[in-house]
């Protein structure tokens, strides 16, 4: 893998886990990085979004298509 960087926040958990698996079933590498602290009990969480996804930058642009079309279809 070439280097890795933070793609985009995510808002909450149900977005993290639908892009999750979006990514894994297209055989996109990623990592997906939460924010919670138990140190903090969730506040920095709340207050900044559940987390980010990381990758290559050659994969930037395909992961925030995917993210807007998976956002569009969501109720």
């Amino acid at each position: 893998m070439g280097e890795i960087k933070k793609i985009l926040v995510l808002e909450n958990e149900i977005e993290a886990g639908l892009l999750d698996a979006e990514l894994s079933r297209r055989g996109i590498p990623h990592i997906m990085k939460s924010y919670y602290d138990s140190a903090m009990d969730g506040l920095y969480q709340a207050q900044s979004g559940w987390g980010h996804v990381e990758s290559e930058q050659r994969f930037e642009t395909k992961i925030i298509e995917i993210y807007r079309e998976m956002i569009q279809r969501l109720p």
